[in-house]
C-alpha cells in the first residue's frame, strides 16, 4: 500500500463515481481504476461494489478508509513539519475563490497553507468569476480559483478540472423522467441561475443562446444553497455543473444529462497575474475593456534583499520565491 493508493481509495469512497474521483485526484480514470484493482490484488479482496451508476465500499472499503485518511493526514502533517524547518516565509498571501467549485477544496488549501506558513498573513475573498479576474489583473489578488474560460489571455491560468452543466429539476417535473433532454425541450422554461458575475451564468446563457434556447430566468441568486432550495420549492428548474447536482442539499431533486455531446463545460482553474497585465493602467486591467499592453519580463522582484511573489516574502538567500499558487498547491 502505497499513498498514491490511498489518495485515490478516500477519493473514490467520497465521490462514489470514477469519473469525479479522477477529477479530484487529477490523474486519468483508467489509473484511478488500475490503482484501486492493484489495492485489491494486494489485500486479496473486493474493495468496492461497482455498478453502473455508482461505486460503493464493501465492508473491507469501509475497515480500511480511517487508516487511509490516518496516513495521508500523517502525510500531510510530516510535509508541513519540514517545510516550517526549512523555509520561512512572512508577508502577505491574497487568495480569492468563487464558491462551491467542487474540484478545488479552497478552505482546506488555505488551512494547509497557513500551518506551513504561519508567519504569511493570509486575505480571502468569495466572489463571482468574473470579479475574481479583474481583481487579479488590477493586483488586488495574489492568486483566484474560478470557474471561467473567458477573459483570461492577460493572466497565468492552470486547469484543475472540469465538469459538464447538468438539467436539475424536482421530480414532479415533466422532464425529471427523461434520460437525456434536447435542448428544444428546455424553451419557454422558468429558470433559476446566479447573477451575472458568476461564470456559470455566463456559460448557461452562451449555451442557451447558442442551441437557440430563449430562456426565461425567473429568480436571480448569489448561493448555491439557495438556488437548490428554489428548485426544490417548484420556482423553476436549473443548468448547474454535475457536482451541484450531487451535493447533499440536492437529494431528491433529478439530474438530467443534456443531449449527447452539447452539454457545456465547467472549467475550474487557477489564475495568477501576467507581467503584461502588471505593466498595465488600472483602467486596461478590467477583462471587460481593451486589451493591455503586451510585454515580456519577470514579475518577481528584489526588495532589500528579499524576494517576494505576490505579497509573500521569503526571508534568507535563496534564488527566487515560488510563485503564491504554485505554493497553495504542494
Amino acid at each position: 500500500m502505497d499513498l498514491r493508493q490511498m489518495e485515490y481509495l478516500v477519493a473514490l469512497a467520497d465521490e462514489q463515481q470514477f469519473t469525479r474521483a479522477a477529477a479530484l485526484c487529477r490523474v486519468t480514470q483508467s489509473g484511478l481504476s488500475a490503482a484501486i484493482r492493484s489495492l485489491e490484488d494486494e489485500l486479496g479482496t473486493t474493495l468496492f461494489m461497482r455498478t453502473t451508476r455508482r461505486v460503493e465500499p464493501t465492508d473491507a472499503g469501509l475497515a480500511l478508509l480511517p487508516f487511509a485518511r490516518s496516513m495521508l493526514a500523517e502525510a500531510t502533517a510530516g510535509r508541513d513539519a519540514v517545510v516550517r524547518a526549512s523555509r520561512e516565509l512572512s508577508g502577505q498571501l491574497r487568495v480569492g475563490a468563487e464558491q462551491c467549485l467542487g474540484i478545488v477544496d479552497v478552505p482546506s488549501l488555505l488551512e494547509r497553507f497557513r500551518r506551513r506558513y504561519p508567519l504569511v498573513d493570509i486575505h480571502f475573498t468569495q466572489a463571482g468569476s468574473h470579479d475574481l479576474v479583474a481583481q487579479v489583473l488590477d493586483e488586488e489578488l495574489d492568486v483566484a480559483f474560478v470557474a471561467t474560460t473567458e477573459h483570461l489571455s492577460r493572466v497565468t491560468r492552470t486547469e484543475l478540472g472540469r465538469w459538464p452543466v447538468v438539467l436539475l429539476c424536482p421530480p414532479e417535473h415533466p422532464l425529471a423522467a427523461s434520460a437525456r433532454v434536447d435542448w428544444a425541450q428546455l424553451r419557454d422554461l422558468d429558470f433559476i441561475d446566479f447573477q451575472e458575475s458568476w461564470a456559470v451564468r455566463s456559460l448557461n446563457d452562451a449555451a442557451c443562446a447558442a442551441q437557440g434556447v430563449g430562456r426565461r430566468v425567473r429568480c436571480t441568486v448569489n448561493d448555491v444553497h439557495t438556488l437548490l432550495d428554489l428548485v426544490h420549492r417548484g420556482l423553476g428548474v436549473a443548468l448547474v455543473p454535475q457536482h451541484v447536482a450531487a451535493k447533499p442539499q440536492a437529494a431528491g431533486l433529478v439530474s438530467v444529462q443534456l443531449a449527447a455531446n452539447t452539454a457545456p463545460q465547467w472549467v475550474v482553474s487557477s489564475v495568477t497575474g501576467s507581467p503584461a497585465a502588471a505593466s498595465a493602467p488600472p483602467a486596461a486591467r478590467d477583462p471587460r475593456r481593451g486589451a493591455a499592453p503586451q510585454r515580456s519580463g519577470e514579475r518577481h522582484h528584489h526588495e532589500g534583499g528579499q524576494h517576494r511573489a505576490g505579497g509573500v516574502t521569503r526571508a534568507g538567500p535563496v534564488s527566487h520565491a515560488p510563485p503564491a499558487h504554485g505554493m497553495l498547491d504542494r
